[in-house]
C-alpha cells in the first residue's frame, strides 16, 4: 500500500471507527494519529505514521483492548493498513516540564 493510501486509511477511515466505539469515550483519554511531512535537514521518514493513545490507568487500558467492540470492529481494520510485524510500541509516563 502506498505512504498516501496508509494515511487516509488511517485517517479518514481507522481514526473513525477507533473513536466510534462506545468504549473510546469511556476509556480513552487522548487519541492521536500523526503522520511524517517533508522537512528540510532531517532524515527521510522511518515510519508511515504514529498512534497516540492514552488512559487514565493499566485497568482502562486492558478493559479497553479486552472490549468486544474493539476485538470485533477496530482491531480486524488494523491489519488492512498496517504490517504489523513493523509494528513498534512504547509505554511512556508523562512528565510535562515546561
Amino acid at each position: 500500500m502506498s505512504y498516501e493510501r496508509v494515511v487516509e486509511h488511517h485517517r479518514d477511515r481507522h481514526a473513525p471507527l477507533f473513536t466510534s466505539i462506545p468504549e473510546a469515550e469511556r476509556y480513552e483519554r487522548k487519541y492521536t494519529v500523526s503522520h511524517p511531512v517533508p522537512a528540510g535537514n532531517y532524515p527521510p521518514r522511518a515510519y508511515d505514521g504514529l498512534t497516540e493513545t492514552w488512559f487514565e490507568s493499566w485497568e482502562d487500558h486492558d478493559a479497553f483492548f479486552a472490549s468486544e467492540n474493539y476485538r470485533t470492529l477496530v482491531n480486524p481494520d488494523e491489519a488492512r493498513f498496517i504490517n504489523m510485524k513493523s509494528v513498534a510500541v512504547m509505554v511512556t509516563e508523562e512528565k510535562e516540564v515546561i
